[in-house]
């Protein structure tokens, strides 16, 4: 995402940057200023949570920071930047978040980490959604920042992924027979010194490895522009781009902040089918017709739900970072291989992310971070699929 317009400038020649779109920027700042007053009479922390969501708009923008690339570099390239950025990005988050965990509450509130059983059913749904998110274009936080920074084509991806998520909803009880296991939580078993200090080993192991792999394969296409810068420059803070690693910093940091506001790490797939689930009431849809969501009340709880208001908030970060660095525009890449492409991966990451308790936000990098175990399952199901997904890409004539 570099701004810089060629590599070997004549000496004396400037650097050409696209220009910032200003009124678009204050478009969007009234719009998150706006929103966070709006959403302070349904409390403090809403209006915080929305300007959090916000700021993880501008992270993931400016930093390019990518799950569902990173995972294509990997296996197709042997690119293991984005790994290691992800790697970064986990042990901070391990770190931040074990104090906070280890005590049961801050400020007052309760907090809990991102945990859940370990099963076949959590296993199937990371498989289901590796395959989509390569078929789909990107995972859930992928979405909405590509949506905010003006793809149109996204926006069925979206679509397709809240009706996944709900559609999975309705099936739920399909799935709770199938063999699995209560939550395993490695600070609570293990104590939360030592469950750090197991997850930083893991970490630095899987870097090793990935290093001694990428050495091996002798990699050509990793350049001096591979090499990893951890802060931007000062005037690029703004307008972007980030390096990776500021990205995974503030990533680890973004979610630390939402555990401490909200009581619960970041997550994204709840908000996508309460969307769905909603948008069904109004065409006349029953909820007490579904075991899953019987008594619930839909009144004001689109703005009154943690992941609806900070999914929100992304898409208007992101549309903010994108006017600020002067690239935000409307894209299309419209065939009807890639519509059905886009299609099937949606449902499959909305099916797939529901009945896996997650998808790669709160399932993989929240559940790790809560040294929650089925967090590491849902990565190695999560990449078979990938592994699967990009072979089903040529066949909608997509790119590697």
């Amino acid at each position: 995402m570099s701004s810089v317009v060629g590599n070997n400038l004549p000496s004396g020649s400037k650097i050409l940057r696209p220009r910032p779109q200003k009124l678009i920027v204050a478009i969007a700042l009234a719009v998150l200023a706006g929103g966070a007053v709006a959403l302070s009479s349904y409390g403090w922390r809403q209006s915080v949570l929305f300007l959090i969501g916000g700021l993880l708009g501008v992270s993931l923008y400016h930093s390019a920071f990518g799950f569902t690339s990173a995972y294509r570099k990997l296996l197709v390239n042997w690119d293991v930047q984005g790994i290691y950025a992800q790697l970064v990005m986990l042990a901070i988050a391990t770190i931040l978040f074990a104090p906070i965990l280890a005590a049961g509450s801050v400020f007052g509130q309760k907090v809990e980490g991102a945990i859940a059983p370990v099963g076949v059913q959590g296993a199937i749904g990371a498989f289901l959604f590796g395959i989509g998110m390569q078929l789909g274009g990107g995972c859930g936080c992928g979405t909405l920042c590509t949506i905010g920074g003006g793809s149109i084509t996204m926006l069925i991806t979206l679509f397709t992924f809240c009706l996944g998520a709900f559609w999975a909803s309705l099936t739920r009880h399909m799935w709770s027979v199938l063999p699995q296991i209560s939550p395993i939580v490695f600070g609570e078993s293990l104590g939360w010194v030592r469950a750090v200090g197991l997850q930083l080993g893991l970490f630095i192991l899987i870097a090793g490895l990935l290093w001694w792999w990428n050495q091996r394969s002798r990699n050509q296409l990793q350049t001096k522009s591979n090499k990893a810068q951890i802060l931007p420059h000062p005037t690029e803070f703004l307008s972007g781009p980030w390096p990776l690693f500021t990205g995974a910093i503030a990533l680890a940091a973004l979610n630390w902040l939402t555990l401490i506001i909200s009581g619960e790490p970041w997550r994204i797939t709840w908000g996508f089918a309460l969307w769905a689930a909603k948008i069904a009431t109004i065409f006349g849809w029953n909820p007490d017709s579904s075991p899953f969501w019987e008594g619930m009340s839909f009144s004001d709880i689109v703005v009154t739900d943690v992941s609806s208001v900070m999914n929100v908030g992304i898409i208007l970060g992101a549309a903010l970072a994108a006017a600020s660095a002067g690239k935000l525009v409307a894209k299309t890449q419209i065939s009807l291989a890639v519509v059905i492409a886009t299609i099937i991966g949606g449902l499959m990451m909305g099916y797939g992310a529901f009945i896996a308790f997650g998808c790669n936000v709160s399932a993989f990098f929240s559940g790790i971070a809560s040294t929650s175990l089925h967090g590491w399952i849902w990565i190695i199901c999560a990449l078979l699929g990938t592994g699967v997904g990009i072979r089903l890409r040529s066949v909608f004539q997509l790119s590697n």
